[in-house]
This record gives C-alpha cells, structure tokens and sequence, in this order.
C-alpha cells in the first residue's frame, strides 16, 4: 500500500478506523460512563500483571480492547481470544521498559507524542473533530496522549538500552529499497450525506418500506442540494454517519483502495464542488461532494511530508531502527521481565499467555528441520 510508511503512527492507527467514516463505529461510550467503568463498577479492579516497580490492571487492558473491538467491528470483523494476550505483553514491555528510562528518554519520547498528537489533529482537521472521533471509541484526548507518551518513551528507552544505531548510508540504503512506499496516492477530500439501510448495530437490512423511504429521502435532500441548500448543514442535520455529521459530513482525505468500490468510483469521478447522484453502498444511500483531490506525487530522499512534518530521510532511519530493534528486542525483553519478576496474576489470562507461547514454541521447532535443509 503506498505511503504506508506515512500513515503509521503505532497507537494511534490502533484507535481510529481510517475508513470509519463509511463504516461506522459501534460508540464505546455511553451516557453512564464508558465500559471499563460499568466493569469495574460490578467486578473492581483487579491486578492483573505484578512486576517490580509497576503493576498493570484490568482496566488498562480493557481500555485498549474496547477501541481494537470497535474498529474491528465497524470492518465486519472479529478479533481472536489470543489477542489480548498480544495487547498484555504489550503492556508489560511498555511498562518494564518505563522502569529503565532515564530524564533524556522521557524528553525524547514526550516530544515524539507530542509530535503524534498535533498530526493527528491535523488530519481530522480541528482538536473539536479530533475529540469526537476519539469519544466514539470510549477515550479522551488525555488517555491518548498518556498512552502515546508511554509507547514513545519506552521505544526511546528500549533504542538506548540496546545500543541502536543508524546512519545516512543505513537510511538511503533502506529508502532505495522502498522508494514505492514514499508514492503519493492521488487523493480525494469530500464530504457526504449517508441514510443508512442496515440497522448500524445488528448490520442486518432494513425493511423493503424503510429502505424505500430512504431512498426517497436521499433523492428530495438532493433536490435541495442542486436548488441552493447548504450541503454542510443537511449533513448535520440528517446524515446518519455518527463519525462525519457533526463535521458537516467532511471526510479525512482518502485514496483508492480505502472506501468501498462504489463510494470511490463516485467521489474520484467528480470535479471540484460537483455533488454526486445518489450512490447506493452496502451501507446504505450516500450524496456525495467533492471538496479537492490532491494529484499523485512521489517524494524523495530530501522532501517533507506535509502530513506528518518529517522528512523522507527520518522517516528511513526510523524504519531502519525498527527493524533492528526487531531482531534485538526479544532477548532483552525476556531478560528485562525475568529480571524485574513480572507476572502475569490473572490465571486465565496466564493461561491463555502460556498455550499461545507453547503454540509458537512448536511451531518454531517444526520450521527448524526445514530451515537447516536451505
């Protein structure tokens, strides 16, 4: 996928869909709290990892599955019983990794958050949008930003302890391996007005009369739009996307690839301002208006990226850091967890840990034969 290198900011990808707009997000939070607080309310709080120095709660956990449960769901998906065991060992080596920092990794890693926060204001395009986008997934601006300041902290921690080094050569090296990765999509930026057709919880169809009435509705709001009504305001005032409407029903810029076939033919067809037929989508009718598109371009090794305010060269460099902190990391990490006497205190939790790693032992052991016959 192009730019994909661009578009990975690590926490952050995990809260928000990029595609909720068109998908929309079951709402994690409720007019009585959010769900971890109906948790906790009716079963406490429990401890469920110890280590020396810091110790990990249900609540945590619960917190990041309920945003990974709500994008999953919002793409017809599922997530598997193993992964919040990947999101508690996550956890943990955030958390050990947190009791080796020093000032200067703090620094680094505050600063890298920051850095992740106003680019992601950015694409929604107000602190406002931002805000709502985040209250649909059950999180607050302040939990994010706790979060993203932990994980960047702890990566800052985990370079440092490990001696991690790039230099230009490394970066240019990695950059002309991917230079495919640093394409510039064409792109298109519209806003939109949906009625949907599927009830937005159980995903099932509507009756034949109330998809009728849809459609009618989508063609007098129509009418309206080409007599001179203001398409901003009708999206407020009866899109039923929860994600777009209250901003007008403006969309994040999107390119090919990203929205469903028939949403995209539409908007990429259209020319500045012009407004869309009705377009009929799996989730519903949709009036669409295209606000700009922005032409394809390819960037190299010395360019900016608008987006997300780095240049190609950092971006390389990082990239060439994660992939030597992926073959270093584990054996530091498991030496880090012995060290500090980490535990996991929930016995299911543990017990699910203990089956996955046994899984993975196996399956190493059962590639090994293969690999010594390369």
């Amino acid at each position: 996928m192009k730019m994909k290198l661009i578009l990975s900011a690590a926490l952050m990808a995990g809260v928000i869909s990029a595609t909720a707009a068109t998908q929309p997000v079951a709402v994690a939070a409720s007019t009585n709290g959010t769900p971890e607080d109906a948790m906790k309310a009716l079963f406490g709080d429990p401890v469920i990892v110890k280590g020396k120095g810091f110790e990990i709660k249900q609540s945590e956990l619960d917190q990041v599955l309920t945003g990974a449960k709500a994008n999953a769901a919002a793409q017809g998906q599922q997530l598997p019983p193993e992964f919040s065991v990947a999101i508690v060992n996550q956890l943990i080596t955030i958390q050990s990794l947190l009791q080796k920092a020093t000032s200067a990794d703090r620094a680094a890693g505050t600063a890298e958050a920051d850095l992740q926060y106003t680019n992601l204001v950015k694409r929604f395009g107000s602190v406002e949008a931002f805000d709502r986008q985040l209250k649909a997934v059950g999180m607050t601006a302040a939990d994010l930003r706790a979060k993203a300041t932990q994980e960047a902290v702890a990566k800052s921690t985990l370079k440092r302890e490990l001696n991690i080094a790039v230099t230009d050569a490394d970066a240019k090296g990695f950059y002309a391996k991917h230079s495919a990765d640093f394409e510039q999509p064409e792109m298109a930026h519209v806003r939109h007005i949906l009625l949907m057709t599927i009830d937005p919880t159980t995903r099932t169809s509507l009756s034949t009369n109330m998809v009728a009435a849809k459609r009618k509705q989508a063609g007098d709001l129509l009418k309206q739009i080409r007599a001179g009504a203001d398409f901003a305001k009708l999206a407020k005032d009866f899109s039923e996307d929860p994600g777009s409407k209250v901003n007008g029903g403006e969309l994040t810029e999107f390119p090919r690839g990203q929205m469903v076939p028939e949403f995209e033919a539409a908007a990429f067809s259209l020319t500045n301002n012009q407004v869309s037929e009705v377009v009929t989508t799996q989730f519903g009718y949709h009036i669409i208006q295209l606000l700009d598109k922005t032409t394809a371009k390819k960037y190299v090794f010395t360019d900016t990226l608008p987006q997300i305010n780095k240049t190609v060269a950092d971006i390389c460099k990082t990239e060439v850091e994660t992939e030597k902190i992926k073959a270093l990391a584990p054996d530091y990490v498991k030496k880090l967890r012995a060290e500090l006497g980490v535990e996991i205190t929930d016995a299911k939790l543990k017990a699910l840990d203990e089956s996955v790693r046994a899984q993975a032992e196996a399956a190493d052991s059962a590639a090994a034969p293969l690999d010594a016959t390369k």
